[in-house]
């Protein structure tokens, strides 16, 4: 299964972020008109990806939503804990 660049980018950016990137998994799901990227992480890092006051779950949606326009589309991201 071939992942899409934007669910490429958000799996970069929670790598990143998290201690434990081995345990980072992003799943495209189609949406009745837009994708919706699911993000799963370790239960110890589900406070890093959300950040303090969602600040960091906001920033990585901006990004996310700037790469999508790029590519003609919309997508939206779920933080699944």
């Amino acid at each position: 299964m071939r992942s899409s660049p934007l669910s490429t980018l958000v799996g970069l950016i929670a790598r990143a972020l998290v201690d434990h990137p081995d345990r980072v998994v992003v799943r495209e799901v189609d949406g009745d008109h837009h994708p919706r990227i699911e993000l799963l992480v370790a239960p110890e890092d589900i406070g890093k990806v959300i950040g303090k006051d969602g600040r960091t779950a906001q920033s990585i949606r901006t990004l996310l939503a700037a790469a999508a326009m790029r590519a003609g589309k919309r997508a939206h991201l779920d933080i699944v804990d």
